[in-house]
Parts: structure tokens; C-alpha cells; sequence
């Protein structure tokens, strides 16, 4: 389908979708949105209005058999990726899923299991993989800039900062977990792809679920997804914060994660560390390369423009439908990232070490 006009439906109609799938796809030369699908009928309804296109459907199995569908953007919660994704592979559409994967490693694994089966793109949207920090950073890496890496750390935390208290991002039979599935989730993945998939070896961890079991009496300046939030009635049964060790044959890997802590101050970087160099990472932003030169140490802080990421991520996925080719994002480097999750999560319940 080198020339063909690649025709799509986004599945999900609220914050993800609006904010970088649909402008994306707007954005992409010979595509064409077709529906836009949301089981609140508002949300599809207005999708529609605003963006001049496509048509609204309120059940997704409505168009699971339309010939002229290629292609998909799943942008529903956790407990629908799964589901969704997998119905629209068998029905011969590619698939762009958002990030987790899958609340479950078990849900991951048969979503690989589908793709490579029916061999449809499922391409899963850790969106870091596309910016242009990430992938100069993964350069230098591979350039021998920092010699030997031995130890990654990563930090995403901050202050009070649980999204949509009580709702699905809280209840665990939605999400699949809290701070490390929402949030560790992409650092994981980045540090992955930087190292270039290194074998995973061991993972050990602790998850903590404290600052919002209390619900009515958690307090914070903002919220993200406040809108689906439900305090009195709803549910809180994930972690809001958490700590790690992996080890790979390569380098170790160590993060704190944290949607709240009592600590007032928002910390998100991920440290790269060499024998011959070190860099820190602000997420979503630059970096500082240091190093030892001429008798000197040396800081190296560049400049450039930034991308967005979510943008050429999308417009990727488009190519890669046009293509026929699966990309950086697909499934199976998603489902590594399953098995590290579900491994802390594991270690958490049982107080020890996993060895995979």
C-alpha cells in the first residue's frame, strides 16, 4: 500500500487522543481519519465537531469489518488495550496501542502472541523512543562516549501528584498498578532502548501504597484526570510510590518512583554512568554529558531543537502501516518491559528477589 491513503480510527477520544494522536494524524500527508470512537458518546461526538472528520461511533466492533479500515490508535484505559487491540489484529488492522501495554504481563504476552500470528503491527506508545534526546544520548552510548555503562539510575518523582484519586488510574483491576505502571513504565523502556535491550537477569523491589489510601483526606494544588476522580466512592489499591534494582548483563539499573511523596520537590532525570563519561537526563528535556579530559573535567551541555515526540511517533506508526514494517515501538520490546514490571510488582508481594 506504498501509495495507498492510510484510513484510521482512534479509539478513546479523551486527553491522549486529542493532545497527540488526531493532531498527528491531521498532520500526516495521505491519511485520513475515519471514526472516532468513545464509549461516552460526547466525547466522539465532539471529537468529530472539532476536527471536521471522520464519523462517531460509541462501540468499536462496530467497525472491526470495514475493508477500508487499515489502522488503529488504541486510547482507552489499561483494561481495554488488551482487548481492543487484539480484536482489531484479527480483523486484519494494525494497532497502535498507548502505553502500558497491558495491565498484566499475561495480557502483554497474548498480545505478541496475536501480532506475531496474524502478523499485524502492534506498535505499543512509549512515545521517548522517538525523542531527540533520547536517541542522541542512546548514540553516544553506542559511540563508546561513556565507555563501559554499569549503572542507569532514574528518578520520577514528585510531591502529590496521584491522577483521577478513586478512579480507574487508583483501582487496580483498571490500571494494573499506579506510579511504576503509569509513570516507570516509560523510564524503563528508555533505559532499555538506550542500552540496547540488554538480558534482564534479576529484578528486586518494593511498592508502597500510603499517601492516598486516605482519600478523603489526601491533600494537593492539582490533579491530573481530576475529572474521572472519585474520593468517597471510589478506589485506591495501587502503589504511589516505588524503588528497584535490576540487573542485566550489562549495566544495573536503579530507580525511585514516586506520585507522592512528602518531599516537596518534583525530581525526573535518569543518570548514565560510565568509566570514560556520565550524562544526566531531565525527562522530556536535555542533557549534561561530563567527563575527564587534558587533566580537565569537563561539562558539555548542548543545545538543540527539540522534537515532539508524540508527533513523530504517530506519523511513524502511519509509515510503518504504509510500509508493511514493524517498527522501534512493537510489541516486543513492550513485553520486556511487561516481564521487568511484573517482576517488581512480584518482588514487592513477596519480599524477595526474582530471577528471570
Amino acid at each position: 500500500m506504498q501509495n495507498k491513503t492510510v484510513k484510521v480510527a482512534v479509539i478513546g477520544c479523551g486527553t491522549i487522543a486529542n493532545s497527540a494522536h488526531i493532531p498527528a494524524y491531521l498532520a500526516a500527508p495521505d491519511t485520513e481519519i475515519l471514526y472516532f470512537c468513545d464509549i461516552i458518546p460526547e466525547r466522539a461526538d465532539r471529537a468529530v465537531e472539532k476536527y471536521g472528520c471522520g464519523k462517531a461511533v460509541y462501540d468499536y466492533k462496530e467497525i472491526l469489518d470495514d475493508p477500508d479500515l487499515d489502522a488503529v490508535s488504541v486510547c482507552t484505559h489499561n483494561d481495554m488495550h488488551s482487548v481492543i487491540a487484539i480484536d482489531f489484529m484479527k480483523h486484519g488492522k494494525d494497532v497502535l496501542c498507548e502505553k502500558p501495554a497491558a495491565r498484566i504481563l499475561s495480557e502483554a504476552l497474548e498480545m505478541e502472541k496475536v501480532s506475531y500470528e496474524t502478523g499485524r503491527i502492534l506498535s505499543i506508545g512509549v512515545c521517548n523512543r522517538y525523542f531527540n534526546t533520547v536517541n542522541r544520548i542512546k548514540a553516544m552510548i553506542e559511540n563508546g562516549d561513556l565507555g563501559e555503562v554499569y549503572h542507569v539510575y532514574a528518578s520520577f518523582r514528585a510531591h502529590r501528584s496521584i491522577p483521577g484519586l478513586g478512579g480507574d488510574f487508583t483501582t487496580f483491576a483498571a490500571s494494573g498498578g499506579g506510579a511504576l505502571i503509569d509513570w516507570g513504565v516509560h523510564y524503563i523502556d528508555l533505559i532499555m532502548y538506550c542500552l540496547n535491550d540488554p538480558k534482564v537477569l534479576s529484578c528486586s523491589g518494593e511498592a508502597f501504597s500510603k499517601l492516598g489510601v486516605d482519600m478523603k483526606n489526601y491533600v494537593y494544588t492539582s490533579m491530573w484526570a481530576e475529572d474521572t476522580s472519585d474520593p468517597v466512592n471510589g478506589t485506591y489499591d495501587v502503589d504511589d510510590s516505588v524503588v528497584g534494582l535490576i540487573r542485566t548483563d550489562k549495566a544495573v539499573i536503579s530507580f525511585n518512583g514516586a506520585w507522592a511523596q512528602n518531599i516537596g520537590i518534583n525530581e525526573t532525570y535518569i543518570d548514565f554512568m560510565g568509566d570514560k563519561g556520565g550524562i544526566r537526563m531531565q525527562y522530556c528535556g536535555g542533557f549534561t554529558y561530563y567527563t575527564a579530559r587534558d587533566g580537565a573535567l569537563i561539562e558539555e551541555k548542548p543545545t538543540y531543537r527539540m522534537n515532539e515526540m508524540h508527533r513523530d511517533e504517530v506519523l511513524d506508526f502511519v509509515e510503518s502501516v504504509r510500509r508493511g514494517e514493524r517498527n522501534r515501538n512493537d510489541i516486543r520490546y513492550a513485553v520486556g518491559t511487561s516481564k521487568i514490571m511484573q517482576a517488581i510488582y512480584d518482588s514487592s508481594a513477596q519480599h524477595k528477589e526474582i530471577v528471570l
